[in-house]
């Protein structure tokens, strides 16, 4: 039996025009983005077709990203596709609690537009790190960090794939980390281009405001199962707001949230919005679970002739 998982793309995966296409294709796709323009007070397609800088901004990128992945979610689910399961990559997992039925959509752009804004303002540009570490052991990158943190700030922010773990924090101490690691002899280590440190202890403010914006929102029961970030657990509804609280600075736990999900039984994968992030990760993670995206018409209609 086919069990279907929808994984939702994350921060990173923005691109100038994405979904332009499906726009121009679909009423429900128009209709999910001016929904968003009218609850953010701007035109959001407007801004994705023609404002790169705008879009690379933490506090309009991701709005910017959630809007296109619900508009495709919707048309998915409009061309008859059910998900079993569904996971978000970070900023995803708001896509994902749409999808699971825990938020509305409505809901959900105005709490990422602000999460955006916090996440933006507590790490703002060039005040940390973030190093992608291949082909290294887990217990290796934890204990260089750890040692770093004499420096500073130095953590895992993104466990990807078992060969791929993300570290992040201020730059002395993720700079401390990188030589250590390279003295260890891990040979790839890549600077990441990002908007800041997230999903380390630098975000602790945005995480506290983030806290108390989560309490004025009305969270509703799961019909289908999320698999979190931060515990890699199927999430309980009581335990939405301090899960998502936390997740802006803790580790993105992607590649235990995959296992979970194959015990679940998922036999394959759907990676929704922006870019093909998501399946990279899984063809690295288990690529005997084939793993389709749709982000544009010639994706979705690959998807449709399956």
């Amino acid at each position: 039996m086919t069990k279907t998982a929808f994984l939702f793309a994350g921060q990173g995966a923005q691109k100038l025009g994405m979904a332009s296409d499906l726009y121009e294709a679909y009423p429900i796709v128009r209709e999910t983005f001016d929904t968003a323009s009218s609850i953010l007070g701007y035109d959001i397609r407007d801004l994705i077709d023609n404002d790169e800088e705008k879009l690379n901004q933490t506090r309009y990128t991701q709005p910017a990203i959630l809007t296109t992945s619900v508009a495709i979610y919707r048309l998915l689910v409009e061309k008859g596709f059910k998900a079993d399961m569904v996971a978000g990559l970070s900023l995803g997992e708001y896509s994902a609690l749409v999808a699971a039925g825990a938020l509305s959509f409505e809901d959900a752009v105005a709490l990422v537009a602000k999460r955006g804004e916090f996440m933006e303002t507590a790490a703002p540009a060039g005040t940390g790190k973030m190093v992608a570490v291949m082909n290294t052991e887990a217990s290796l990158i934890e204990e260089a960090c750890q040692k770093a943190s004499a420096k500073g700030v130095v953590t895992p922010a993104n466990y990807n794939t078992p060969g791929q773990i993300v570290i992040g924090g201020e730059v002395a101490a993720v700079n401390e980390a990188v030589e250590l690691l390279k003295e260890a002899g891990c040979k790839r280590l890549i600077p990441l281009k990002v908007s800041g440190p997230f999903h380390t202890a630098l975000l602790k403010p945005a995480s506290e405001k983030l806290a108390a914006e989560l309490e004025k929102v009305n969270f509703h029961e799961f019909a289908l199962p999320l698999v979190g970030n931060t515990e890699a657990q199927v999430m309980e509804k009581s335990a939405i707001r301090g899960l998502l609280a936390r997740q802006v600075m803790e580790p993105v736990r992607f590649y235990d949230s995959i296992e979970t999900m194959k015990e679940l039984g998922m036999t394959q994968v759907i990676e929704i919005g922006p870019g093909k992030v998501l399946s990279g990760f899984m063809k690295k993670i288990d690529k005997t679970i084939p793993t389709f995206t749709v982000e544009d018409t010639d994706s979705l209609t690959q998807l449709l002739e399956n």
